[in-house]
């Protein structure tokens, strides 16, 4: 046999005999019979990070129909639900309930069995060394000894299985356990979290649940165009700051940029304050989706605020387009095509009038230049994302568990579109000076955005990364944004809706044909033919108008249902996720989530239905993933070690 001596003189370190060897073998070849584990897709989070943490602690409802399984016939509903929310919510629900339960102790030991039950069911589809990973520090020995024991009626380890709860009462460590196996059950019910881009903007607190995912066991994230913008902001390119910026004053989320992230604002209010003293700059009003306290004098003092950042923004979006024509973004270009005297604008041979036509920072001959005092204040703002310790960790972490696109077990997994010509090719555009389509030009995305933030301080290719990643964010050609442009002056400034119109890719209609979304698998090596599949996100699905986020016969899922408060009103629905299972593939479609705190008190779930949408043709197990081709390569290196032994190529 034509052995690489050397790669196996390295592996014989791990395990220097043949028993040694062959006992790993056995063990790979048992974890690939063993059932797939669930994955879990979410995506376009936008901040609603209470919504967000109820939907991970609940599984999409995996938990919840853990114990119904269970305990159907032997608890009522009320019950049911009650042990539902102590898994959820374990802290708060046992503080709770032991204001209201006489005889506590009688509730530590029926709970404690019930939740060991639970623990059972969902470790079953991993290996006992697999769990023993997950395992938490304190109490992680009595876990392991009681999810495995037998705990039968006259068998050998009843008494000590009972015993075990018992102490665990006595000693008072009956609510920490609780705590601890709740987590259990919580991380063991998702194999594998997906976050299928859109972390940031909109909600309250993109922080939080960055926090989350940074504490997650298992989980990845393909980029979306809100998050490669505070990507930007983060690398220091002061277009990206000044659209976060304008989004959070728009949105009144003013907690994650503040509280969140500890940028300081002050320099920004000082400069609105005294530039549009006069100004209601009332087409700068904020939304307020996520119902903020704020007062009508909180109100315009925001409005100044986000007229002030947005001027800015159009200018600096201005200078990135003026040095990169091959962005092709010239129809973004607005400041130069304003009459200021007459207060309109010029599009495309006709005219309009603007809603608001005060620019006091605008110079008419160089639109696009900032003033001094812009300047300042940019560099101030730039400063204080560069130096926000918890904002730099953040994004580090998205790049390390981030990427333009996944394939994952034969599904193909981006946010928004592989950008197409209307006959169904791919579009060709050009990435720091050479062009690309398909994967190529996901390929090469990433690339230049992993430069933008890493590359060398005060080079041109990281100058360059830094404007690409704002072109990521909303340019003709971005695979994460998929539109002709990004109409955000034409809203503030004209009321002539059509003026408005953002015409998306042809790729989101194409999709809706099976041999589009075959070639598209195709792309990315992976055989139609197998049960494979498309996950999408970034464009919510309008239940209201009719829209399903089922396409192409199941072959595509868009899975944007609304998660953000800003779009629920068109989609119909809060939102939906995605599980895979070793049966197939199930969406979940959500209703608004009330709050935590009816969560705890009232045992409130999010109501969520469940919709079958591709059955596997068998059930699924390890060896049919990516998982298992890897056990598969280790097991053939393996054997190739035992057999080198055997002929004494290897001693």
């Amino acid at each position: 046999m034509d052995y690489n001596i050397d790669y196996l003189q390295l592996l014989k370190e791990q395990y220097p005999n043949i028993q040694l060897a062959c006992a790993e073998i056995i063990s790979l070849e048992s974890q690939k019979k063993l059932p797939k584990p669930t994955e879990h897709f979410m995506s376009d989070i936008h901040g609603e990070y209470e919504s967000f943490l109820h939907i991970l602690r609940n599984g999409s409802g995996v938990i919840k129909d853990k114990i119904d399984a269970i305990f159907e016939h032997t608890l009522s509903e009320k019950e049911r639900d009650t042990l539902s929310t102590i898994i959820y919510y374990p802290e708060s629900k046992i503080d709770l309930i032991k204001r209201e339960i006489d005889n506590l102790d009688d509730w530590y030991k029926i709970t404690l069995y019930r939740l060991i039950e639970v623990c059972r069911l969902v470790a079953s589809k991993y290996t006992r060394s697999n769990i023993r990973e997950l395992l938490p520090r304190k109490f992680g020995r009595i876990i392991d000894e009681l999810l495995h024991a037998d705990t039968d009626f006259g068998s050998d380890k009843e008494m000590y299985y009972n015993q075990s709860i018992i102490s665990i009462i006595e000693l008072g460590q009956a609510d920490a356990f609780i705590v601890e196996i709740a987590h259990l059950i919580q991380n063991l019910a998702i194999g594998k979290l997906h976050i299928i881009g859109d972390i940031f903007d909109r909600g309250p607190r993109a922080d939080i649940i960055l926090d989350r995912l940074m504490n997650y066991h298992s989980v990845d994230i393909q980029w979306g165009n809100h998050d490669v913008e505070w990507m930007g902001a983060a690398a220091g390119n002061l277009a990206c700051i000044a659209n976060v910026i304008a989004i959070s004053t728009k949105y009144c989320n003013f907690d994650c940029i503040e509280d969140g992230y500890g940028i300081n604002l002050r320099p920004l209010t000082v400069f609105a304050l005294g530039t549009y003293a006069d100004d209601p700059c009332t087409c700068f009003i904020p939304r307020n989706p996520n119902s903020v306290n704020i007062s009508k004098n909180d109100e315009a003092f925001w409005a100044k605020l986000h007229k002030a950042i947005s001027i800015i923004r159009f200018k600096l979006e201005g200078q990135i387009i003026q040095r990169h024509p091959e962005f092709l973004m010239e129809n973004h270009l607005m400041l130069d095509k304003i009459d200021y005297k007459a207060g309109t604008i010029t599009l495309e041979g006709k005219t309009y009038k603007l809603l608001d036509d005060n620019f006091p920072t605008v110079i008419p001959e160089m639109p696009y230049e900032l003033t001094q005092d812009e300047k300042d204040l940019m560099d101030s703002l730039r400063a204080s994302f560069m130096h926000s310790e918890k904002l730099q960790q953040h994004v580090r972490f998205i790049y390390n568990k981030g990427s333009m696109y996944l394939v994952a077990n034969h599904n193909v997994l981006y946010h928004g579109c592989i950008p197409m010509t209307p006959d169904g090719e791919f579009a060709e555009y050009e990435i720091a000076g050479k062009k690309v389509k398909g994967k190529a030009l996901l390929d090469r995305a990433e690339q230049v955005a992993r430069i933008g933030y890493y590359g060398k301080p005060g080079s041109a290719e990281k100058k360059y990364g830094e404007d690409f990643l704002w072109y990521l964010w909303c340019g003709i050609g971005s695979p994460v944004y998929g539109k002709n442009k990004m109409t955000s002056f034409e809203r503030y400034f004209i009321e002539d809706h059509d003026t408005w119109e953002e015409i998306k890719d042809p790729y989101f209609h194409l999709v809706e044909n099976v041999n589009i979304c075959e070639k598209l698998l195709r792309e990315f090596g992976v055989n139609p033919e197998s049960f494979s599949h498309i996950i999408n996100g970034h464009v919510p699905v309008k239940l209201t108008k009719g829209e399903s986020p089922v396409k192409a016969g199941g072959k595509l899922l868009v899975i944007d249902g609304g998660l953000s408060k800003a779009y629920q009103k068109q989609t119909g629905i809060a939102g939906y996720t995605l599980l895979f299972n070793s049966h197939g593939l199930m969406l979940s479609q959500h209703d608004a989530f009330e709050s935590i705190r009816s969560a705890v008190t009232k045992d409130m779930d999010i109501k969520s239905s469940l919709e079958v949408i591709d059955m596997a043709p068998r059930r699924l197990l390890i060896e049919d993933t990516d998982k298992g081709k890897r056990l598969q390569k280790k097991i053939d290196d393996l054997r190739a070690l035992v057999d080198a032994f055997r002929r004494g190529l290897v001693k």
